[in-house]
């Protein structure tokens, strides 16, 4: 005997490009070797992975996966979504044939009007009498005529709205693709029942097409940095996600996991290379995610309340962690549907100390860029992922976070400052012609003036370079460094660090030398 149980979709674990789905169901069952089906399930699930457990009397013999096909999708959105199409084609075929009936019409009335208007020509010349009849007739043509043109009109209208709407609907098709397959697959458990009762099965299977990624705020606080770290999670798996235990881990999921090792590294003499393999590969895109509706505004309220209350709190996951990943797991339910709507959750709000600093390479750009080095003081490894970067309540600039593991420093570009100020000026230029058996010469010299208007002491950074000569006949020389730099490198980059107090200004003066052998035409050059 075979049993159908309903089971729900209770907990979802998901990892950076697949997730574990966990399905739980109840069901009475007699004495003996018993079969319970559970289902429809995704068509692409991993049968490898399916796993079962549960409570009661029983004992798991074995899980079969069975597909059965169907001709018409489960879902119930899918089937209205499909018919509505079929029903707006149907519809689509009749606008056509009352189209094509009204221009046999139009061309009927147009040879009867040409021939009305000899007849009415004749009548006319030969002083006929008949000649009010024949207005008369030709008035009425004209007025059949015009309806069959505001109808053709009409026609249009109606098939470029059924066409959009088709083009709706084939869209939203597209959205629900892991829906669409009417054919399902089936999870068939044998079990031998030791006593009539009531037993609970959980059933859990690896699904593709899920995943989550990262993305952050940062928000500036006088120096301190509060990082907000989400998880977006989006799924085409075929089944939509109810709001049940979501986790999101951090764990890279593979088909098969071994040990790494070297083989034998040859060297051979170069073979002609074969001939080309060509291969070719589809991708497929996810439309993007509708916006959410925008909320109702709610009713005003005294501002002394606001002054008097407490800042709004967020809630924040909770973490587990494992011996090479971590497991979050939001405080809130989050449901996500199947047809790639992404899904916010909140993992972590921290608040970190920050070291900022202005940093500007006038030698490329005079922008000025705030940054700020901080050490991540949590438990968490931040994934890599986009950050839009907030100062107090102004949303400035958008950057990126790279792997970000407990105790390291990592820097923070937190976009653009105008108040702090750069000029570059080129205010020596000398060049010389090479004469025989001599060099020639260029030398330049910069100005660069850094003034600080932000209302406080800035600590700021400045980077200039020298050119770097990769030949024997090209020789750079200095001829001007003011301020000395407190770094520089073998690649001629130089680095100057200062506090500028508000109001004032550093001033820094550059100048160099390139002198190039009889012969050599010079590379590279830029002022």
């Amino acid at each position: 005997m075979q049993n159908s149980i309903d089971a729900a979709i209770v907990a979802v674990t998901v990892y950076p490009t697949q997730a574990r789905v966990t399905r739980r169901g109840r069901t009475s069952l007699e004495a003996g070797e018993q079969a319970v089906e559970v289902g429809p399930l995704p068509m692409g699930l991993d049968g490898d992975s399916i796993r079962v457990s549960g409570r009661g009397p029983a004992t798991v013999l074995g899980v079969d996966l069975v597909l059965r096909r169907r001709d018409k999708p489960s879902d119930a959105t899918v089937a209205g979504v499909t018919e509505e199409r079929r029903r707006l084609s149907a519809e689509s075929d009749g606008l056509d044939d009352a189209e094509t009936v009204l221009r046999q019409r139009q061309a009927f009335l147009v040879a009867l009007g040409e021939r009305a208007t000899g007849a009415y020509a004749r009548a006319l010349a030969g002083g006929d009498a008949q000649a009010e009849s024949v207005t008369a007739f030709s008035a009425t043509m004209g007025d059949e005529l015009a309806t069959v043109l505001s109808g053709l009109r009409d026609l249009q209208r109606r098939r470029t709205e059924v066409t959009d709407r088709i083009a709706a609907l084939d869209r939203q098709l597209r959205d629900l693709s892991g829906k669409r397959e009417p054919d399902a697959r089936y999870a068939v458990i044998t079990l031998a029942v030791a006593t009539p009762g009531a037993v609970e099965l959980d059933v859990s299977y690896q699904v593709p097409d899920a995943g989550w990624r990262s993305t952050y705020d940062v928000r500036l606080t006088g120096d301190t940095l509060q990082l907000s770290w989400f998880g977006l999670v989006e799924q085409r798996t075929g089944e939509d996600w109810p709001e049940c235990e979501l986790a999101l881990s951090t764990a890279r999921t593979t088909g098969s996991a071994s040990v790494p090792e070297l083989s034998p590294w040859y060297l051979d003499p170069l073979l002609p290379p074969p001939p080309p393999v060509y291969a070719s590969r589809a991708f497929g895109g996810a439309p993007p995610a509708p916006g959410a509706a925008p909320m109702a505004a709610a009713p005003m309220m005294a501002e002394v309340a606001f002054d008097l209350a407490a800042p709004m709190q967020q809630s924040q996951a909770r973490v587990e962690e494992g011996a090479t990943a971590a497991t979050y797991r939001p405080a809130r339910a989050v449901a996500v549907p199947a047809d790639g709507t992404t899904a916010r959750a909140t993992i972590a709000v921290l608040d970190l100390a920050a070291h900022l600093d202005y940093v500007t390479a006038p030698a490329g750009s005079t922008d000025v860029h705030l940054r700020a080095l901080a050490t991540n003081s949590s438990a968490h490894t931040f994934p890599p992922g986009p950050a839009a970067v907030f100062h107090e309540a102004d949303f400035v600039s958008r950057t990126a976070l790279a792997t970000w593991a407990p105790g390291e420093e990592l820097e923070l570009a937190l976009g653009l400052d105008d108040r702090v100020r750069v000029e570059r000026e080129l205010t020596k230029r000398t060049a010389t012609k090479a004469t025989l058996g001599s060099t020639r010469r260029r030398e330049v010299e910069y100005r660069t003036t850094i003034a600080n208007y932000t209302g406080r002491e800035i600590r700021l950074t400045v980077l200039d370079q020298l050119p770097v000569s990769r030949h024997d006949g090209i020789a750079v020389r200095e001829t001007a460094i003011d301020p000395a730099p407190a770094e520089r490198t073998d690649l001629g980059v130089l680095t100057w660090r200062v506090a500028l107090p508000e109001g004032q200004s550093y001033v820094v003066r550059l100048g160099y030398r390139v002198e190039t052998a009889k012969g050599i035409e010079l590379s590279g050059w830029r002022e």
